[in-house]
Parts: structure tokens; C-alpha cells; sequence
């Protein structure tokens, strides 16, 4: 028996050995524990916000639901983007999970982590998230702003906008962020 190899052969096995682990690195949803671990991140993002902003509570007792985006992604060079995945509770019981991805030009260099939340404050502004194959924030979100003391603004609490929004970081609430163009999907984690 001689032992040859050939380059083609070679290739061949590469080839398919790659592939499968390729595959095998794939996540199709059936017996992961996605769900889960985005599901102990928005408690988490919940309890924090909570924690440090005490009018946020008062907040989510008044919308119809909240998308939960616990972590955020965002990094470029000259292009760039953000992505995360979350969670849309409605009384506070999981009922959907999202992604959130944002393309971005423009003089951007670096990346960043930070967390945000969707009020839904009407029935209309919820179902119109929901029904569609993917919602993208746009100038009919209102963001809610500090008060002098660092709390959440009593002006966003009696708010009458359909959506509202809180973007923050370890450091607070991010002052002058925009969730503008990023476009939320429904996935099966």
C-alpha cells in the first residue's frame, strides 16, 4: 500500500472537516439556552436601572411593554455598526426576543458598550412593533433625559408620546445618544 497524498485530496478532507466545524458551531435554537441567558441579562439591565433610576419603575408600571436591550455592541471605523439581542416583556413576563442592528458612516473610530430600553406607552405604538417583520426607531421616539437631581425627568413620566426611550451606560443615562435607524428583529435565540 502506498500512502499518497494528493493536494486535491487533501482539500477535500480539509474541506468538509471545516465545514462540519463550521456547522457544528451553528445554533439552531432547539436545546440552547438562549433564551435563558438574554432573559438573565434584561433582569439585570431591569434591576440597575431600577437601582439607579427610581422613576424608571413608575415608567414601566405605565407602558404596555418594554423592549429590553441589556447589552449593545457598537464599534466602527469610518463604517461601522451596533448589535445586540433582547427581550419584549409585557407585565414583566418575556414574550418576544429582538435583535437590534444599526449601520453607521460617517468619522467613527473606536467601540462602545451600552444598554437601552423601549417604553411602549400605547396599545397602538405596541402593536405596531409587533406586527411587523422588523420596526425601525425613528423620529417618533422620545428619549428620556436627566432632571437636575439625576433622576428620571418628571416631564418624561407624564409624557404622552407612543414611544420612549432610555440609552445608558455604566455611567447613566448618555445624554444626546439616538437609537435612530436601528432596526429591531424578531428572533428565536
Amino acid at each position: 500500500m502506498s500512502s499518497r497524498f494528493s493536494r486535491r485530496g487533501f482539500i477535500g478532507v480539509a474541506g468538509a472537516a471545516g465545514a462540519a466545524a463550521a456547522l457544528g458551531g451553528c445554533s439552531n435554537g432547539v436545546g440552547s439556552n438562549g433564551g435563558t441567558s438574554i432573559d438573565a441579562r434584561v433582569d439585570s439591565t431591569r434591576n440597575y436601572l431600577f437601582n439607579r433610576f427610581p422613576g424608571t419603575v413608575e415608567l414601566e408600571q405605565k407602558a404596555q411593554g418594554v423592549l429590553w436591550m441589556p447589552l449593545i455592541t457598537k464599534a466602527g471605523f469610518g463604517l461601522g455598526g451596533s448589535y445586540g439581542r433582547g427581550a419584549l416583556r409585557i407585565d414583566n413576563m418575556t414574550v418576544d426576543y429582538y435583535a437590534a442592528a444599526q449601520a453607521t458612516f460617517g468619522f467613527q473610530i473606536g467601540a462602545q458598550q451600552y444598554a437601552h430600553a423601549l417604553f411602549f406607552m400605547t396599545p397602538e405604538a405596541l402593536r405596531e412593533f409587533r406586527s411587523g417583520s422588523g420596526w425601525s426607531a425613528g423620529a417618533d421616539v422620545e428619549y428620556a433625559v436627566n432632571d437636575r437631581g439625576g433622576n428620571i425627568s418628571a416631564a418624561t413620566l407624564t409624557a404622552l408620546d407612543p414611544v420612549i426611550a432610555l440609552v445608558f451606560g455604566q455611567a447613566g443615562l448618555i445624554v444626546g445618544a439616538t437609537l435612530a435607524g436601528t432596526k429591531y428583529s424578531r428572533i428565536i435565540p
